[in-house]
């Protein structure tokens, strides 16, 4: 049997933080179907952040069917920055790549992030995540597409990322003894200081446009007041980071154009009144805008995982 550490193969660990979601258990099936790129190893890290073990059984449930190796680990302090820690710290493999516990990847994700690492030697690759809505969900919400993730270009450069779909490349120097900051490990966001940490230093972000995720949205998430929850806690995180960098005039004056920002959304929203799909856009995009303004002068990041999400 070939050793885990054969320096002839390339080792991908995959990262799964989960929270009490039966939903991993078909993320972990989408995973056994993975294409493995020949000369690739590939082994599955399982980081249940429970009080108590509760994805054990399933993860154990499933490991007949499973062709690769699946290491769980327990760390139980419904914190999701340790979680994604645990993963960075279990790893031993060249590249460590993410996924939510509630996705499914299609077959060839996880060579389509290996290709593209490879032929950009980028130090963190993202791939899309295409949204799944019920019948149920609004009309606008299902036409604007308003779940499904990107990465957001600044001219041709990616300066930050989301770990719902992403591989880091672990023999990076900029990489290396990189972890997740823990007091954003409730609010969320850690996953967007963390990439901005490694562009700031001169670290690169790849896109791979087919590697491919699906995220099914559940009717708490089908709802304008999680949408702009959400956005609203981006805009804390862009701010606290933007904030960490400057002068106290500085961030007043970030502030107010922030302010200013989320006042002229505002206007386009009213103006969009009768166009459901520009009036929320709009509407969100002013709450993310309101969101950096508090996260600019330092306010409390709200909660949003752990008890808080299984709330």
């Amino acid at each position: 049997m070939t050793s885990w550490r054969d320096q002839s193969l390339v080792h991908v660990d995959i990262g799964i933080c989960t929270f009490r979601r039966p939903e991993l258990e078909a993320t972990l099936l989408s995973l056994f179907s993975l294409v493995v790129p020949a000369g690739t190893r590939l082994r599955l890290i399982v980081a249940d952040n429970d009080a108590v073990p509760s994805a054990k059984s399933r993860v154990e449930g499933l490991l007949p069917r499973s062709p690769f190796e699946i290491l769980y680990v327990h760390c139980p302090k419904s914190n999701i920055s340790i979680a994604r820690n645990a993963c960075l710290a279990a790893s031993q493999a060249d590249y460590l790549a993410f996924i939510d516990d509630d996705e499914t990847a299609s077959p060839e994700w996880l060579s389509e992030l290996l290709t593209t690492a490879l032929s950009t030697a980028a130090d963190a690759v993202l791939g899309p995540v295409d949204a799944i809505y019920a019948q149920s969900a609004p009309a606008w919400m299902k036409s604007g597409d308003f779940h499904s993730t990107r990465p957001v270009w600044v001219g041709k450069t990616i300066r930050t990322g989301y770990t719902c779909n992403a591989l880091i490349d672990l023999r990076s120097p900029r990489v290396k003894g990189r972890r997740f900051d823990l007091s954003l490990g409730q609010s969320g966001g850690e996953d967007t200081q963390f990439f901005s940490a490694l562009t700031a230093e001169g670290g690169s972000i790849a896109f791979a446009e087919k590697a491919l995720l699906h995220e099914p949205v559940p009717e708490k998430r089908a709802r304008f007041g999680w949408l702009a929850k959400r956005r609203f806690r981006s805009g804390q995180t862009h701010g606290r980071i933007l904030g960490a960098r400057r002068s106290l005039p500085d961030r007043l004056v970030q502030a107010a154009i922030a302010t200013a920002k989320a006042g002229f959304c505002g206007l386009a929203a009213l103006g969009s009144l009768f166009s459901p799909v520009a009036r929320n856009r709009y509407a969100l995009r002013g709450a993310l805008h309101l969101g950096a303004v508090s996260g600019v002068l330092g306010l409390r990041e709200i909660r949003q995982y752990g008890q808080m999400e299984a709330a």
